[in-house]
């Protein structure tokens, strides 16, 4: 919400400073993100009047002005504006006045004539974007006045940030409000508009959704003058709040919704064809809207139509084919309430965002309709005139919002925000903000105004109490505990160890959306039903993730794109699987390996990331495990076919690890191999309690074995056949070396082994070993025929 200090204070006496107010304000949960001045810094600009204009003798495109600028004696400006002439009135820079830091107006001579100050345009102050030509000012304003006292141009713009629970705020009403209970002003007396009616044509209405529209007004207005333009002080108060003018039609529409907060709408009466009908569209529906896109209708979206069909998408925007334009005489004014769940969500799922929507779909007070009919209808007739009719009202009051009272106990304030309050201050404050109270014994029953969507519970009341006495002013207390030693698991949390590991192994923890592009899911999941998003925050993010993965992938790019070409992060969080008309949720852990193994540097050759590298790093994210944890191929369309696989711990699958398609990777830009692993934290068994074991103080025996075995037995086969039945002074077991080639049958491998021997209560015999050594042989010729290599 943006609007203009002045036009603040025209509302509420405010004694303080501008940065006063914005503290206030900010710290009242009103948060205020800018601040900016109105126009650019000048002084010396008055109002002047052109009194002649001649040729340039010496160049077509310039004119010899003779100007009146409230000194006594005319002053001779050359100037090259297009809208120059005899009789205008326009902003005049005399010869010393500053524009900016670095302009200075002197005495020049442009091409051969002397100039004695400049005419100024809009964009040259700061007023506007438009540098066509000089800025006309009212002919009303008395020549030699300052112009930067005459529009209040010593303003500030204010915006302020406000949260979706506070869309009583999206007016200037509705911040002065705020601003007088916080300084202990009234507002100001504002006469209520009055319209009397010169004819007595109505518009038809029909409402067939009376639940989405409880509220709808409409008044005829003819004889408008569609081409008459607004007046300045109008024009200013909208550019401050960051809105153009356009013409005095839709400039009134759009001060009504800044000052008020009420959205309405202006149709060109001669446009329409039958009765106003306020109902959901029909599927495939079509409607071309104001800003000219066309767009096709749900039929869960609210329109305004008549017998041509939709004449405006409800809440949202109006339609071009009803549109004013500079050939409109008679107009049919629109003044509504629409519940904030019929209007929430439409206007994204079309791509757009409006004044309007952002207010119908945080709520607009119901009660509001007839005054910002009125006001509106006031507004018109004054700037572009007007016969105005009677209102039309179609109404449902037993579907308004009607707001229920609350009890709030004194006991219970003191008891939530740690300190009391006086029964005044609690009543100054609550009536303040247009709440109705009724004492009761020990407290009050309070009626929150129709405007406050967000006030339905006692701890509302009460943090409304906190917000308006000042957060700042709640004391700090620590809270009375009784002390109670609770049990305490051995084993850690297993995600938290699962985390630990990965950060000591390099890891960066990323937190990315649950929702996700549905192009990119489906490139990663083209055979999964998706699990669509009914109210997304925008057409990139309108898809439950079906794997963390997709998520890990969009930040790799993101980071590639800004010349990170390393990374290593992970995940952890819910995936989103339909299983018919369920939704299963499982949690996941999933990461991404991407790069050199090694920062770049000057002591160890770069070499880009692998396979292994991967699974080693899982093996070590998963040795708490007792469980062998194997590896075996999968099927998956987004991973490699080649270099992937199915992870198990004890026979169970947990998991998938393996590098990204190739051409998936293509299509997304990225270079280098990228690998990827994602585990099932449910399907995980438990982790074991870590037990301390003596560490032997008697040297151990290692012995370097090779055996020869056909191609098809892996490491782990090895590995666990020796584990099958283990000798009890074997430790450590490791395969250091695999050979194939000179001297080695073709089909067969030689694997090494480097076996490791201790004991902890005795030195070893080579006797021992031999025979423990003579075992492990044994089991591999048994189970796998393997050949001990000489």
């Amino acid at each position: 919400m943006r609007l203009s200090e002045a036009w603040l204070k025209s509302w509420v006496d405010i004694d303080l400073t501008t940065d006063e107010l914005v503290q206030r304000l900010t710290m009242a949960g009103l948060e205020v993100d800018e601040v900016s001045p109105v126009a650019h810094d000048f002084d010396g600009i008055v109002v002047a009047e052109v009194i002649s204009v001649q040729p340039h003798p010496n160049a077509d495109k310039l004119r010899l002005c003779e100007v009146n600028d409230g000194s006594g004696d005319t002053v001779q400006v050359v100037c090259g504006a297009a809208n120059v002439g005899a009789g205008i009135k326009v902003p005049f820079a005399r010869l010393g006045a500053c524009i900016g830091e670095d302009f200075k107006i002197k005495k020049t001579k442009l091409r051969g004539v002397e100039s004695h100050g400049m005419l100024c345009s809009a964009h040259e102050l700061g007023l506007s974007e438009d540098n066509s030509g000089l800025m006309l000012l009212p002919q009303e304003y008395e020549v030699g006045l300052s112009l930067r006292d005459l529009l209040q141009l010593n303003d500030c713009s204010i915006e302020i940030d406000l949260t979706p629970n506070r869309g009583d705020c999206l007016s200037v009403a509705g911040i002065a409000r705020e601003v007088g209970v916080l300084t202990g002003k009234a507002l100001k007396a504002h006469p209520q508009p009055k319209v009397q009616q010169t004819h007595q044509q109505v518009y038809d209405i029909l409402v067939h959704n009376a639940a989405a529209c409880p509220v709808y007004l409409g008044r005829v207005l003819k004889g408008v003058n569609a081409r008459a333009q607004s007046p300045l002080w109008l024009q200013e108060r909208l550019r401050r709040s960051g809105l153009r003018s356009v013409s005095a039609v839709v400039d009134a529409t759009n001060y009504v919704l800044l000052e008020l907060g009420q959205p309405t709408h202006a149709f060109d009466l001669n446009k329409l064809q039958g009765a106003i009908c306020v109902r959901q569209a029909n599927a495939g529906e079509q409607i071309e809207l104001l800003n000219g896109d066309e767009v096709t209708l749900d039929d869960d979206s609210l329109v305004i139509a008549d017998e041509s069909g939709p004449v405006a998408l409800a809440g949202i925007m109006g339609g071009l084919a009803t549109a004013v334009d500079d050939d409109t005489t008679d107009l049919f004014l629109e003044s509504a309430h629409f519940d904030p769940v019929a209007i929430a969500g439409r206007a994204r799922r079309y791509g757009l965002h409006t004044d309007s929507s952002h207010r119908f779909e945080r709520g607009v007070d119901p009660n509001l309709p007839q005054l910002a009919l009125d006001r509106l209808t006031e507004l018109i007739i004054d700037m572009a005139g007007g016969e105005p009719g009677p209102v039309s009202v179609m109404e449902d009051p037993q579907l308004v919002n009607q707001k229920k009272s609350i009890q709030l106990r004194q006991g219970r304030i003191a008891r939530v925000l740690g300190m009391g309050l006086s029964d005044k201050e609690v009543v100054e404050i609550l009536s303040g903000l247009g709440m109705v109270l009724e004492a009761l014994d020990g407290g009050w029953k309070v009626t929150p105004p129709s405007a406050r969507f967000d006030i339905n519970l006692e701890e509302d009341l009460i943090e409304e109490l906190a917000r308006i006495k000042g957060y700042d002013l709640v004391p700090t207390r620590m809270p009375l505990l009784t002390g109670q030693i609770k049990p305490h698991a051995l084993v850690q949390d297993e995600l938290t160890q699962l985390k630990t590991k990965l950060i000591q192994n390099g890891y960066f923890e990323a937190i990315t959306y649950s929702f996700i592009s549905p192009s990119l899911a489906e490139k990663f999941f083209p055979e999964l039903a998706l699990l669509a998003v009914e109210n997304p925050i925008s057409l990139d993010m309108s898809v439950m993730r079906p794997s963390l993965l997709p998520g890990l992938v969009s930040t790799l790019t993101y980071n590639l794109a800004r010349q990170v070409n390393r990374l290593k992060v992970f995940e952890s969080g819910l995936k989103f699987l339909p299983q018919g008309s369920e939704l299963q949720q499982r949690h996941c852990l999933a990461g991404l390996l991407y790069g050199s193994v090694v920062p770049e540097q000057w002591g160890q050759e770069a070499r880009v990331t692998d396979f292994f590298d991967l699974k080693g790093d899982l093996e070590l994210l998963l040795s708490g495990y007792e469980q062998p944890l194997t590896c075996s191929p999968v099927e998956a369309s987004y991973l490699h076919p080649g270099q992937s696989g199915q992870l198990k711990l004890g026979g169970e699958q947990v998991g998938v690890l393996g590098a990204l398609h190739p051409e998936l990777a293509e299509q997304l830009g990225i270079p280098q191999p990228v690998w990827l692993f994602e585990l099932e934290l449910d399907a995980l068994p438990e982790l074991p309690v870590v037990r301390f074991e003596t560490i032997s103080k008697f040297p151990e025996i290692r012995r370097d074995i090779a055996v020869i075995v056909a191609d098809a037995v892996s490491s782990f086969d090895i590995l666990q056949t020796i584990d099958a039945q283990r000798p009890e002074l074997l430790g450590e077991v490791r395969i250091f070396d695999v050979y194939r080639g000179k001297g080695i049958d073709f089909g067969k491998k030689s694997v090494a082994l480097g076996l490791t021997f201790r004991a902890t209560s005795r030195t070893l015999t080579d006797e021992e070993v031999e025979q423990a050594v003579n075992q492990i042989t044994t089991q591999l010729n048994r189970h796998l025929g393997a050949i001990l290599r000489e």
